[in-house]
């Protein structure tokens, strides 16, 4: 009798303190933090052109099936350039932005600059994009 008295509260202490042990993991799990490569493949449009990009360095906080990153956005650029002399038609370009990916979708607000010119000013452009996540997103315990 006092063998399963025993038994029964080790195995209640067991499940408490297994349970708050994933309490705990979740709660470390929420903290943000810094990846270099994300494997996420966006595309979309921004001033009169279109980009592709791969989600470079960045601060990320996932959460559940979400996951949103603030990072720098390596890209090919393309857009067709009416000036004398054109530029190329695909260009290398560093942008920035902020990416929200839910399982594989990746939805994004990349922010680039274009550099001053004889004839324009530099300034920064706000675009949109829609992509995928190439590799497997880690779901986090409910």
């Amino acid at each position: 009798m006092k063998i399963r008295l025993i038994l029964t509260i080790l195995l209640v202490c067991a499940a408490v303190f297994t349970n708050h042990a994933q309490e705990i993991k979740l709660k470390r799990d929420e903290k943000p933090k810094f990846s270099v490569y994300d494997g996420v493949m966006v595309a979309g449009y921004v001033d009169k052109g279109a980009f592709l990009n791969f989600m470079g360095p960045n601060i990320n906080f996932s959460f559940r099936n979400s996951k949103i990153c603030l990072g720098m956005l390596p890209s090919l650029r393309f857009k067709e350039d009416h000036s004398t002399p054109k530029n190329q038609f695909v260009t290398p370009n560093l942008g920035a932005g902020l990416t929200y990916n839910y399982k594989r979708i990746a939805f994004q607000v990349p922010f680039y600059y274009n550099s001053k010119t004889v004839s324009k000013n530099g300034r920064w452009n706000i675009g949109v994009g829609v992509g995928i996540r190439l590799n497997r997103f880690r779901k986090q315990p409910a």
